[in-house]
């Protein structure tokens, strides 16, 4: 068995002709593709190989020979070490700019379709933005002390972090301290990971402990708690244990004063991380829409009703549907909260992944037998291609399309337009991770004149 070849110690110099969908720099040498972190477009640079592979080879910047006119200097001390950024070293402008290729050239390449119009890109704060996130957490024998951060870049253990500029300073601010809070528990290996969530006001803690806190650690977190104005919960086991600690229940929501809608949600529940993206988005996929008095309006994946509120303000009727049976419960609860009864406004459960529509009916879901002029879909990473022929048969004449990883949008465009006589008439970007190469999107499908409605 021959022995792997080592790898060279030498640096190599190369240019970087673009860069690829994770953000690293892509280098061609010896006709074969190398990803180099740390590197941009249009830069010479000397580089360390890291990794062979049958493909491509992997690569990491020793020296920036001629520096992009985008490279920026990183705010964050713990850039290129810590796993949740990736693209802090380039210009703001220009990461969404490059998140935009990334859509181009998924939509081209994979659906075969290119929008008649690009929609103007949507960002907002770039630091301070992440309202949820997960952290992990790691007693560290050898440092005597707790790591609490992101993972590493491409590694499972635990950055070293003091704080971070991209959470909310509220929790960003106070990495350290909690690592030392947690240092001090009876129970510090025995915490896998902290939970962050916050609406416009309080911000939760979810501490996932592997074992009971003492009498004591109990003590400490509220103490923490009292000291900081953050809610402490635990999470022993599974999603339904989590509960915060008595006196720290936290009333947590947000707001879209541009459509009068308030939404409350609880810590573990899904919203956006970034919440003043999230209303530019919301106020974009309504214009999109365009919803007036006399349509029918479906929303699936539709959650807490990020979307399904502002549009019951506009339409006749709008109906959510969400998988997830808490959620459905907590949209309807949202619903009068607002002012909206189910005379503008219902939500049903179904899962929208397991039950496939028969293909001799409408499909097995109550919402694919009825009759609708509008739909919006926000599906998770894997998209919507389940449901996009019973979302056909409904007869809507236009579409809004949310997508958090274009993959699976140009797949879902491309067979939209391919089968339902669908054309893409708009797509657009939007930040809502800045930093990182997370793409968010929206497209906007109207059916042409000789589009089937089944």
């Amino acid at each position: 068995m021959s022995k792997k070849k080592p790898l060279p110690q030498e640096p190599i110099e190369a240019e970087i002709g673009d860069l690829s969908h994770d953000g690293r720099g892509v280098a061609h040498v010896d006709g074969k593709a190398v990803f180099v972190q740390g590197a941009l477009a249009g830069e010479r640079v000397r580089f360390r190989l890291t990794r062979r592979q049958r493909r491509h080879d992997e690569g990491e910047v020793v020296e920036v020979l001629s520096a992009s006119p985008d490279r920026v200097t990183p705010r964050c001390a713990h850039f290129g070490l810590c796993g949740g950024c990736a693209l802090q070293h380039l210009d703001p402008a220009a990461q969404i700019g490059m998140k935009q290729e990334v859509l181009a050239a998924a939509l081209e390449r994979i659906g075969k379709v290119r929008p008649e119009t690009w929609l103007p890109q949507l960002v907002a704060e770039h630091w301070g933005y992440r309202r949820k996130a997960r952290l992990g957490v790691r007693y560290v024998a050898k440092k005597g002390r707790v790591l609490v951060g992101f993972r590493e870049r491409r590694s499972s253990f635990v950055a070293d972090l003091a704080r971070c500029e991209v959470l909310h300073p509220a929790v960003g601010e106070r990495l350290t301290e909690l690592a030392e809070l947690i240092g001090s528990l009876s129970i510090r290996e025995r915490i896998a990971q902290i939970e962050m969530a916050q609406g416009d006001g309080p911000v939760v803690l979810i501490f996932r402990v592997l074992e009971p806190p003492t009498p004591g650690d109990i003590d400490l977190l509220q103490a923490f708690a009292a000291r900081t104005g953050l809610h402490v919960y635990l999470q022993p086991g599974g999603i339904e244990t989590v509960a915060p600690l008595p006196g720290q229940q936290a009333e947590l929501s947000y707001a879209l004063p541009a459509q009068d809608v308030t939404l409350a949600f609880e810590p573990n529940d899904f919203t956006q991380v970034n919440l003043e993206l999230n209303r530019l988005l919301v106020a974009r996929a309504l214009e999109q829409l365009d919803p007036g008095p006399g349509d029918r309006v479906l929303d699936l994946f539709c959650g807490l009703g990020n979307f399904t509120l502002p549009i019951a303000r506009r339409a006749g009727l709008v109906l959510g549907v969400e998988g997830d049976a808490g959620l459905v419960e907590r949209a309807r609860a949202n619903a009068g909260r607002n002012g909206l009864d189910d005379s503008r406004v219902r939500f049903e459960r179904a899962d929208l992944y397991s039950e496939t529509p028969d293909q001799d009916a409408a499909g097995p879901w109550d919402w694919s037998r009825q009759s609708f002029d509008l739909a919006l879909i926000d599906p998770p990473r894997s998209g919507a291609l389940q449901v996009l022929d019973a979302l056909a048969a409904t007869g809507i004449r236009r579409l809004v399309y949310v997508s958090c990883y274009p993959g699976t949008l140009a797949r879902d465009a491309g067979y939209l337009v391919a089968n339902h006589g669908f054309r893409l008439e708009a797509a657009g970007v939007m930040d809502m991770f800045p930093h990182t190469a997370h793409v968010e999107s929206l497209a906007v499908f109207e059916r042409s004149k000789r589009g089937t409605l089944a």
